[in-house]
């Protein structure tokens, strides 16, 4: 298949609204299974079976099986940077009002994951209090960890070379936040920095949404190991 023809199939396969949906749903990282995917999108479990199987196919899914059980989450990081693009070009445009970009939902722009990192104020706060701190250099396209940022993920237990490794992909790159526009921490250590986070217990899960909370022991762990006042953001 030629790379226009592989593209005009991927574009099909996002643009469907059953699909789209669907592959939304999978942003927080999670895995699920074809009946709640197929509620999440309000379509048959039949319908939800052909769609997840035509991007299970092209590469857009991946199915975990799990006893009786079948699985499904976003291929890659890559797919999930996909998705979050075309949420970002997708926002109504403002016809000259004042622009609101991203979710309604106050909970989601507060923070979220995207994917497998940590968007929204609270990723953008976090991305902001790294690179004002000197730990982290971030252009365009590409980032880069100093000296000091090494030591602080060091001081935190985070072994960034395992980590490296272990994740097999670009350590640290910038990420269009949907709702703030401004870059949010994507790439190995954004993934691990947000696992970081959930196994301390500093931030949990909204029930039913990709939003998630910081806790009282999570705020005061990100402003004295991280220097992030979220107070001062209302996050």
């Amino acid at each position: 298949m030629s790379n226009t023809a592989r593209f005009a199939e991927i574009a099909a396969l996002a643009g469907d609204p059953g699909r789209a949906s669907m592959l939304t749903g999978l942003m927080d990282g999670r895995a699920l299974t074809a009946g709640e995917l197929a509620q999440l999108a309000g379509i048959t479990a039949q319908t939800a079976s052909s769609h997840l199987t035509r991007m299970t196919e092209a590469g857009l899914l991946q199915v975990e099986k799990q006893g009786r059980h079948r699985y499904h989450r976003l291929a890659s990081p890559a797919v999930a940077q996909m998705i979050e693009s075309i949420m970002q070009i997708a926002a109504p445009a403002a016809g000259g009002k004042t622009v609101r970009t991203g979710p309604r939902d106050a909970a989601l722009r507060a923070g979220r994951t995207c994917y497998d990192h940590l968007a929204g104020k609270l990723g953008v706060s976090i991305t902001d209090a790294l690179v004002g701190a000197g730990h982290l250099e971030l252009g365009l396209d590409a980032g880069e960890l100093t000296d000091s940022g090494l030591s602080l993920f060091d001081r935190l237990g985070m072994d960034v070379g395992v980590i490296h490794q272990k994740k097999g992909r670009v350590l640290c790159r910038p990420c269009l936040d949907w709702s703030e526009r401004r870059p949010h921490l994507a790439g190995a250590i954004g993934a691990a920095l947000c696992s970081h986070c959930f196994d301390k217990g500093w931030i949990r899960r909204v029930d039913g949404t990709r939003a998630v909370s910081v806790t009282p022991n999570g705020q005061r762990h990100l402003r004295e190991s991280l220097g992030v006042n979220l107070m001062e953001k209302n996050v």
